[in-house]
């Protein structure tokens, strides 16, 4: 399918629902995605989801993802996968490369969910072998199977870093503490127990400051920090490990949409630099939607209702207005409202009124 009516770019929770909605309400639609199988960040995630029952509550997200691609199945839609979108250009079509064959493909319309890459930390040696980010880690664990090493210093305590150190500790690896730069765990609660009750230190207002080993790690040297975020003298520590998983966040894969001339927008509360949206998931160019973390960094359960929503107002734009698509919406959009509404979630709405139009 070479010219659908709308082209998904990314088969993870966010795209695989919108493709789902869609299609559903009877456009046709291609998913284009550069992993061997669909789910994103889903099929790495072996902890239960919590929230209501229509966000997967008590479900596995590797869980989630069957549900999701077999949907895909069943309504018969088109994956282009493993394969990669490589270049937006001036007539709106996007080369696609899988394997070692180049070729074009235009939609009517594009819901751009290409996710968000690892933010990484600059300090001495941190090119040393065994150095990681935390999505890595969990991919060698829960998609291959494989232990990276036997002893893990955390760095970041988000939700990320709490529960990729809680699933190290399931698969028997020791985890030797969590370095947090600020005063407080930056995840939830129920994540963060989990990791106190185990006995692993958690050491706030620290920053880790160099690795240590001949070729690979073999300790880590980390430091108190002052209200300036600076190294505090003689509050150093040696912590042995052979394992350093950075865990400080996700930046939104914006480059396609660079490309595509959509407006870009630096907004921390959101990640960084994000596509000018609004709240119907619309970029600055008509054609063009966004969803998931590539709009705003958060969990998997809102960037679902945000490819819902994208979803249904990619094919309104193509084939009018709909009570069907109207009512999607309207649900996703209230579901969003609800989750928002918590305090963790405060950073979003107020990243998401910045945007300056026009």
């Amino acid at each position: 399918m070479t010219n659908p009516d709308i082209c998904v770019i990314g088969g993870g929770p966010a795209g695989l629902e919108a493709a789902i909605v869609a299609r559903e309400l009877g456009a046709q639609v291609l998913i284009i995605d550069d992993n061997p199988v669909l789910g994103g960040q889903l099929i790495k995630q072996t902890h239960k989801f919590f929230g209501s029952k229509e966000h997967y509550c008590g479900v596995r997200g590797i869980n989630i993802a069957r549900i999701l691609t077999q949907k895909v199945s069943e309504l018969k839609i088109e994956t282009i996968n493993p394969a990669t979108v490589i270049g937006y250009y001036d007539d709106d079509s996007i080369g696609v490369l899988q394997q070692d064959r180049l070729f074009a493909i235009k939609a009517k319309r594009y819901i751009f969910a290409t996710g968000a890459t690892e933010n990484m930390l600059a300090f001495e040696n941190s090119d040393l072998p065994g150095v990681y980010g935390a999505g890595a880690v969990q991919t060698l664990m829960n998609v291959y199977g494989v232990i990276p090493g036997k002893r893990a210093l955390v760095v970041g305590s988000g939700n990320i870093g709490l529960i990729v150190s809680y699933q190290l500790l399931q698969a028997g690896v020791e985890v030797a503490g969590i370095v947090e730069i600020l005063d407080k765990v930056g995840g939830y609660y129920v994540h963060a127990a989990k990791i106190k009750r185990a006995g692993v230190p958690i050491y706030l207002r620290h920053t880790i400051v160099e690795a240590r080993g001949k070729e690979a790690v073999e300790s880590a040297l980390i430091t108190q920090v002052d209200d300036n975020f600076k190294p505090i003298k003689g509050t150093e520590k040696i912590i042995e490990c052979d394992i350093i998983l950075i865990a400080i966040g996700l930046s939104p894969l914006c480059d396609l949409l660079y490309q595509a001339g959509c407006r870009i927008q630096y907004i921390p509360e959101l990640g960084g630099n994000v596509p000018v949206h609004n709240e119907d998931m619309m970029t600055s160019r008509p054609h063009i939607f966004v969803c998931g973390d590539l709009a705003s960094i958060e969990e998997a359960s809102t960037a679902m209702l945000e490819g819902r929503i994208a979803g249904a107002n990619a094919f309104q734009a193509i084939f009018g207005k709909n009570d069907k698509a109207k009512a999607i919406i309207e649900e996703a959009k209230s579901e969003l409202a609800t989750i928002r509404n918590s305090p963790f979630e405060q950073r979003i709405i107020k990243g998401k009124t910045k945007f300056k139009q026009g």
